[in-house]
């Protein structure tokens, strides 16, 4: 498997040497089965007007190959999906640092997956209502039925839900490699020092192209 590819923020560009002497950053052995989680490319992410900006448009268009793919090889597929019910009454947390996510309902337009990427029969789509696609879920336990040790992932933002749904990923017991230009975020600054973070402590991070010949190579 080739070293991925990794871009080192301008913030820590200087301080780059502690990383690699306390052990950090240590390549993560892929390991088929493989699955994919797509997290929160939905309408209102996809538009600058509501969630959106930065490079998320973009990364929903690389992820159509990555879906592709997948589907393709017959790996379980899941999404993920932030929707609050109609009366508010699990308002949490979340809402309170970003009140704007209760218009996400079950038949709000701005809650619906992208069409481009949307789910197929037999995919899973988890509705949640914090960061982590795992949390109070049962991604964790539908992915493990069916066998998956290495978990890649795609979505937005990638200094929120994707980096929440990465850490819990690990967490489980699941590989998590971060397809990197298939995730987004509406600025480019926490978008870069996520996938950098992440390449250091909890996943593996690479662009699409590597991602699957990465996965090729073992599959075949």
């Amino acid at each position: 498997m080739t070293p991925p590819s990794q871009t080192i923020p301008a913030g820590v560009a200087g301080d780059i040497s502690a990383y690699a002497r306390q052990g950090f950053g240590t390549p993560l052995p892929l390991k088929a089965p493989f699955g994919l989680l797509i997290i929160d490319f939905v309408n209102g992410f996809a538009d600058p007007a509501v969630f959106g900006g930065g490079n998320i448009a973009p990364a929903i268009a690389q992820t159509r190959h990555l879906l592709a793919h997948a589907r393709q090889q017959g790996w379980p597929v899941a999404h993920s999906r932030i929707v609050f019910s109609d009366d508010d009454a699990d308002s949490n947390i979340f809402c309170l640092k970003v009140p704007g996510m209760l218009t996400l309902k079950e038949d709000s337009p701005n809650s619906a997956i992208v069409p481009e990427l949307a789910p197929a029969a037999g995919e899973y789509v988890v509705r949640k209502s914090t960061p982590s696609a795992f949390f109070g879920t049962m991604l964790a336990p539908w992915l493990a039925q069916r066998g998956v040790q290495t978990l890649l992932v795609a979505g937005c933002v990638t200094s929120g839900c994707v980096r929440a749904s990465v850490v819990d990923a690990m967490q489980s017991g699941f590989r998590p490699l971060v397809v990197s230009d298939c995730c987004g975020d509406r600025a480019l600054g926490p978008h870069e020092s996520n996938l950098f973070d992440m390449a250091q402590k909890y996943a593996a991070v690479m662009p699409l192209a590597q991602a699957l010949a990465d996965t090729r190579a073992m599959a075949g």
